[in-house]
């Protein structure tokens, strides 16, 4: 385990010294220890590694100590989970902290230790190095580690291709998750979502060679605070008849990003015993092109009732969340939040590892902006822009999935998405990227647990505290 809960463990020491104080702590080395440093070149910047020999008497050989540096605050600020790069740079051992750097969040910085060990390994075996951390005083091993298990959860689900992961199988995973946490479960499957007034997501998944359905788990006391996620589990998507070219599909097995990351929370949520009623909700269906795919020009009709332009096919996603938030809807839960790979436009104003949020509620927006801050999950807020409501209504129908103009693409989805809310809800949408596109510290390229750790932190300040 590469965080060893066992204080009393033997490990090496591993100094984590900042810029500014490493002269201080240099002239406080002896002599052997300092001329080794010196004579390689460490100078405390972010990232740098240094090995130290043992230098007692009779005993010379072997590593006595390791060096990190922590840099200065500015080169900090570019970026997280510092300490996970680190480790990654370090011989395999185990290590026990001796910090001497400022910023230093010993549980962040423990778990993204443990998220630099993550591998997917289900077609090629590409094992990780042993390099093992004493969990540091005052972090809750237990706790880090059901983090990093929510995110291997969620990653593995991400970077499965649809070959392997389609509705049918991400169903299993869905049913898999509930079992062990003893949680209710309800499948509605193929045609029986049309007898179930779920008709955007039958029309979604109509095309598709496995039937479209909509996953349901609920866990809790019945009367604790109901909390209801919806996730987006689109599990390929060609983009339908509007279809994609082939540099925009190449990453769609990670449309289901959406429903993952739900998945991923709510195993936090349960594994932490927080005292809600979780209900999670997940579309699973996947945007094929076949005789009964949907058209460009169709009009649908939803749960809740509201006619829909499709004027885009490969404007899917907001579909099978409509129907998916109306029933929520129903329900009336104190707290509805959406989460789904959505669009482009998200990625386009704020990068890949930077998911946008939409809310009325200011008072839930400044929770999640804190709560990102602290856990290192970073968000940003965009606005539920009321001006550009005209501009998701085509007259021929009350919605329009597709606006042209190519503008606030990520507002007006957000608009559409609102429509299927109640007045006065509270209620966040999330659209997230769910990839990272190049390895950083803490985070493996390929797919990405994003949101969910700040969306906990909310949960668990408003409602309680697990373990």
């Amino acid at each position: 385990m590469p965080l060893v809960p066992d204080s009393d463990a033997p490990a090496i020491p591993l100094h984590v010294i900042d810029a500014d104080r490493f002269p201080d702590w240099l002239a406080a080395r002896d002599d052997a220890s300092r001329a080794w440093i010196t004579a390689n070149g460490f100078e405390a910047g972010l990232g740098e590694t240094l090995v130290l020999p043992r230098f007692d008497v009779g005993r010379e050989g072997g590593v006595g100590a390791a060096l990190g540096g922590w840099g200065t605050a500015r080169a900090r600020a570019r970026g997280r989970f510092h300490l996970a790069g680190i480790a990654g740079k370090l011989p395999a051992a185990r290590y026990r902290l001796a910090v001497a750097a400022a910023d230093f969040a010993p549980a962040t910085e423990a778990l993204g230790w443990l998220l630099g060990e993550y591998r997917f390994e289900r077609y090629r075996k590409s094992p990780a190095k042993a390099v093992e951390l004493v969990c540091p005083e005052g972090v809750a091993a237990d706790r880090v580690a059901a983090f990093a298990s929510a995110a291997a959860l969620a990653q593995d689900l991400i970077n499965t291709p649809a070959n392997d992961l389609g509705p049918e199988a991400l169903e299993t995973a869905f049913l898999a998750l509930a079992a062990r946490h003893g949680a209710a479960t309800r499948v509605i499957r193929g045609d029986e979502l049309l007898a179930a007034n779920l008709p955007l997501i039958h029309a979604v998944g109509a095309a598709a060679r496995e039937a479209p359905r909509l996953l349901d788990l609920t866990w809790g006391r019945e009367d604790a605070p109901r909390v209801t996620l919806v996730g987006k589990g689109v599990c390929f998507d060609t983009g339908g008849l509007n279809i994609k070219p082939g540099a925009s599909m190449g990453l769609m097995k990670k449309d289901m990003g959406g429903a993952a990351t739900a998945m991923g929370l709510a195993a936090l949520v349960m594994r932490l015993g927080l005292d809600l009623r979780l209900r999670v909700l997940v579309p699973a269906v996947e945007n094929a092109i076949a005789g009964p795919a949907m058209r460009p020009g169709d009009i649908l009709r939803s749960r809740a009732g509201l006619t829909v332009e499709v004027n885009n096919t490969d404007a899917e996603g907001r579909l099978v969340l409509a129907d998916a938030l109306a029933l929520a809807e129903e329900e009336a839960p104190e707290l509805l939040l959406s989460l789904a790979t959505l669009t482009g436009a998200a990625r386009v104003a704020l990068g890949p590892d930077v998911p946008a949020f939409f809310t009325d509620d200011d008072g839930l927006a400044g929770d999640l902006a804190r709560a990102a801050a602290e856990v290192a999950d970073p968000l940003w807020r965009l606005p539920f822009w009321d001006p550009y409501e005209p501009l998701i209504e085509p007259g021929i129908a009350d919605l329009d999935n597709a606006p042209s103009g190519g503008m606030a693409g990520a507002i007006t989805a957000a608009l559409f998405l609102r429509r299927f809310v109640g007045p006065g809800r509270s209620y966040a949408h999330f659209d997230i990227y769910g990839w990272t596109p190049v390895a950083k510290p803490g985070r493996t390229k390929g797919g990405a647990f994003q949101a969910a750790r700040a969306i906990l932190a909310v949960l668990e300040g408003r409602y309680c505290r697990g373990i």
